[in-house]
């Protein structure tokens, strides 16, 4: 059924099947949950372009426990609205400069890619700060289309590997392991680059010719990983990830408190997610949490596309894609999977 509105902007590319996907941040997009136990939703904050940010005043006085993953003392961080600041007082709380995290994961302090904090923190989740490690230099042989990655970023200009395809080129190369930040590709510097980006190239990579990616793995502590297998806990002993509120955090404009997505939201999330790595090779459940948001009220697939054309304009949906992503919210409205 084709689209019946006349679209501005043109689809660019797809990336087919392959490798991408972001925590959230620079989409100007919320997603922190919240309050009583809620999530709290990081927002496109990784843009760099915006409104500043709202004064201290108007930001929720939540306060998280927080650890470096590799080990450390417990710190307590508070009043942020994005994942840059996250980052910066992560940064504050243990004295090392923000750039040096990667990424976060929420309840372990393992790589745990369904752990990623990803635009949603329950108001009583535990923040475990992943920090750059080891750097690597690898060759790889491209001998078939697909490499079998799929791309993530953090929201604040680090895009990493989320999930390796078993069988696939990638896989069998035993150095490249899931939660490696990809620092440049043949000497393209990636930093800053968002995860469709990365994986755009990754995919327009020739066929049948070597590359060289340059890797940067979290830095990992072995001796540790014992003491700290019980640690989702913070020190006065509050249950993690109980919550049911949700905090929304927005580059433009205060964080609010809201519900939890309901049944409904969650199926279609999940669904348009599916799609995304399916189209773009990237997977980004804020991205997915956003188009489900914006077209669940909607009465037609038209007034859902000029909705995705004004706040995700910059993706170019292919009319295509956007016709799929309808039906999988309407399939999860009347309770289709």
């Amino acid at each position: 059924m084709p689209l019946g509105l006349g679209r501005r902007k043109k689809a660019s590319p797809l990336v087919e099947n392959e490798e991408a996907e972001p925590i959230r941040a620079g989409l100007n997009v919320p997603g922190v949950e919240g309050l009583d136990g809620g999530v709290l939703g990081l927002g496109e904050a990784a843009a760099s372009e915006g409104l500043p940010p709202p004064p201290n005043n108007m930001r929720p006085r939540l306060i998280f426990h927080t650890q470096l993953a590799h080990g450390s003392p417990t710190g307590r961080i508070e009043g942020f609205s994005n994942v840059r600041e996250l980052y910066a007082k992560i940064g504050e709380a243990f004295g090392i400069p923000p750039s040096e995290v990667m990424f976060c994961t929420l309840n372990t302090h393992k790589v745990d890619m369904d752990k990623l904090l990803g635009g949603q923190i329950g108001l009583e989740d535990f923040i475990f700060a992943h920090i750059k490690g080891q750097k690597k230099e690898i060759e790889v042989f491209k001998g078939e289309d697909a490499l079998g990655l799929t791309i993530t970023d953090n929201g604040a200009g680090y895009a990493f590997i989320k999930r390796i395809r078993e069988g696939s080129i990638i896989h069998q190369i035993q150095v490249i392991n899931v939660g490696d930040m990809i620092k440049s590709i043949n000497g393209h510097r990636l930093i800053g680059c968002r995860h469709y980006e990365v994986a755009k190239m990754l995919k327009e990579l020739p066929k049948g010719r070597m590359f060289t990616i340059k890797l940067v793995e979290p830095l990992k502590a072995f001796d540790m990983i014992s003491q700290r297998s019980g640690g989702s806990r913070s020190a006065s002993g509050v249950q993690l990830g109980t919550g049911r509120g949700t905090l929304r955090l927005r580059s433009k404009g205060p964080a609010t408190v809201e519900e939890l997505p309901s049944a409904f939201e969650e199926k279609a999330i999940e669904k348009v997610d599916d799609l995304l790595e399916s189209y773009m090779g990237i997977r980004d459940s804020e991205l997915a949490a956003t188009m489900v948001e914006l077209g669940k009220d909607k009465k037609n697939p038209d007034e859902f596309a000029e909705a995705l054309d004004e706040t995700l304009g910059d993706f170019a949906f292919p009319d295509e894609f956007v016709f799929d992503v309808w039906g999988a919210i309407g399939d999860a409205k009347v309770g289709r999977v």
